[in-house]
């Protein structure tokens, strides 16, 4: 059994710093450990027109939102699994945990 876990969130220092403290956690326990794989990072662009614009050409402002993510494979091991769900996660980092055979 294997334990799939995905990072996801707004800054890539705090979803870094997550994944790095999971897989030191992993290595210190001697368990298997396979990542932080980065995952493409998804842009969510929304472009506003710039006010005020009467008469003149259009002007757009782009706000933009990046997406992090990293996936970390870990051997299922209840005493690590315990160590992992007791890490300080900052408010805006997001984490799924998956049991998976293999």
């Amino acid at each position: 059994m294997k334990v799939r876990i995905r990072l996801w969130g707004t800054n890539v220092d705090n979803v870094e710093y997550v994944a790095r403290q999971i897989v030191d956690l992993a290595k210190k326990a001697g368990v298997m450990v396979k990542g932080p794989v980065p995952l493409p990072t998804k842009r969510l662009v929304v472009p506003t027109l710039r006010l005020p614009h009467g008469e003149g050409t259009k002007v757009y402002e782009k706000w933009e939102m990046r997406i992090h993510k990293r996936l970390i494979d870990i051997a299922a091991d209840e005493r690590v699994m315990r160590q992992i769900m007791r890490i300080r996660v900052p408010q805006n980092v997001y984490i799924e945990v998956e049991m998976i055979r293999g």
